[in-house]
């Protein structure tokens, strides 16, 4: 398992990477050593460069994240919102099968190992509210900003 740190405008990302795939990124407090940039986490952390300068809409990188059945599917699922755009949690759980689901599916949000590549920040409350946010509704603001959703 490599782990490494890249400082980024919405504060410090930890990549966490086994057998060349990502299985997580997550924005952290400090910096807890060094790390090891690999050269797979090189090529994240210019995709993260890129995505941040607003060059780059999806990103090429293989992930593995670690969850339930359930929070898979529903990861998976949210790989499909295109950048720029939005999605509520009604819509994902009618996308996957579980029209009643929405509260599970936004717990499935909350429990996302793999952020902005699994792009949890584009689904929002049915009412058009931004809705939450594991990290805070202002890292989110910025992050729909950024892709000016």
């Amino acid at each position: 398992m490599e782990k490494s740190y890249y400082k980024s405008p919405i504060g410090i990302l930890e990549i966490i990477c086994e057998n060349n795939a990502l299985i997580s990124l997550k924005i952290v407090k400090t910096i807890a050593n060094d790390g090891v940039d690999t050269d797979f986490i090189e090529k994240i952390k210019h995709q993260l460069d890129e995505y941040f300068s607003g060059k780059r809409q999806n990103f090429n990188i293989k992930i593995k994240p670690e969850g339930t059945e359930f929070q898979k599917l529903v990861w998976k699922e949210l790989q499909k919102i295109p950048y720029g755009k939005t999605k509520n949690y009604s819509e994902i759980a009618i996308a996957i099968g579980k029209p009643k689901a929405q509260r599970a599916v936004g717990s499935a949000c909350n429990k996302n190992p793999i952020l902005l590549i699994i792009p949890c920040h584009r689904v929002i409350s049915k009412n058009g509210n931004i809705g939450g946010f594991a990290y805070g509704n202002n890292v989110k603001q910025k992050l729909l900003k950024l892709e000016s959703a």
